[in-house]
């Protein structure tokens, strides 16, 4: 059997339900470690309670701890596949920073649940399981990080969480799941053609996200410049565009040397530079800013971040943008 390290961070895959109030919390004891035998059959299993953390509390820094754990795990324990359980809320960003940052082709599976773990339903431990089947599956080899919640396995690059409370709740929109999890076999209908990592050992940058609307002027640049960021993200209208309001301090913070990466804020489709008015898509990518393909603004900002840590150089920033 494969040699699979558990690795528990905490979120709701791991509280309890107050039968009395209603509330989620966390327990004393992880309520996932008495699964743990359960998994015998499936994998040579090694489990590692690192953290007990909501997934709002999960930072750059937990994240970049994750990654180094991980490596440390390949190279010292033989390790064959990781599975993270992790909070629901902030799971897809972790799950796309150890895609860019991770230097292995091992199966990493990162698993969630929408119910705690005493609730009617509860979705952890079946979840758990299947995160696990995938890990330890051959066909799961060289796929990046990938996400396993409801039968369902997912990259890290495309997931996103759609609904606050379903357990459905994890999509990929315009590309849909990878492959499925049935209780007979773990199965891959497509595969990504494209996987970038990037080596990196410490995370230094802020990067500010932003997400555009209606009527939106110049005064939130402003403030933003004030805080003398690294970087910016916004989540721009449609195909790539703003408010012209918004154009002249804009201007002002790419050319103090300032990357700003534009997405858009619908859930599907591509920035493009098309629109040639004020504040237009063909407009912004004139005057430096950089399109990319794809991301959803929260991992576009991650994204910004690692790339950082490599290059400030625009040209430079745009091609890994593209990929």
């Amino acid at each position: 059997m494969k040699k699979i390290l558990i690795i528990h961070t905490g979120g709701t895959i791991a509280m309890m339900e107050d039968k009395d109030t209603g509330a989620v919390q966390q327990n004393q004891q992880n309520p996932l470690l008495l699964h743990t035998d359960a998994l015998s059959s499936i994998a040579d299993v090694k489990v590692e309670d690192l953290f007990q953390l909501p997934s709002p509390h999960i930072t750059e820094k937990i994240m970049l701890i994750l990654k180094e754990k991980i490596e440390t795990s390949i190279k010292e324990d033989m390790i064959e596949g990781v599975v993270i359980t992790h909070g629901t809320d902030t799971l897809e960003e972790t799950a796309y920073f150890l895609d860019l940052t991770v230097q292995s082709d091992i199966p990493i599976v990162v698993t969630g649940a929408m119910r705690s773990s005493n609730e009617i339903g509860a979705d952890g431990p079946y979840n758990l399981i299947s995160a696990v089947r995938v890990a330890a599956s051959d066909s799961a080899v060289g796929k990046g990080v990938l996400v396993v919640l409801n039968d369902e396995i997912h990259s890290a690059k495309n997931v996103t969480k759609t609904h606050t409370s379903n357990i459905a709740t994890f999509q990929s929109p315009q590309y849909g799941p990878l492959g499925i999890v049935s209780k007979r076999e773990i199965t891959f209908h497509h595969v990504p053609n494209v996987r970038e990592t990037y080596e990196i050992e410490k995370i230094t940058k802020n990067v500010v996200l932003l997400k555009a609307y209606a009527g939106m002027d110049g005064s939130i640049i402003q403030a933003i410049r004030s805080l003398h960021p690294d970087g910016l993200v916004i989540e721009a209208l449609g195909q790539g565009n703003l408010p012209p309001t918004m154009v002249p301090e804009l201007k002002k913070l790419t050319n103090s040397g300032i990357p700003v990466v534009l997405v858009s804020r619908c859930f599907n489709g591509y920035v493009q530079e098309v629109y040639n008015y004020e504040g237009g898509g063909r407009q912004l990518k004139d005057f430096g800013v950089i399109f990319s393909n794809g991301l959803n603004g929260q991992k576009a900002r991650l994204k910004l971040l690692v790339t950082l840590e490599i290059t400030n150089d625009h040209d430079e920033l745009q091609e890994m943008f593209y990929k």
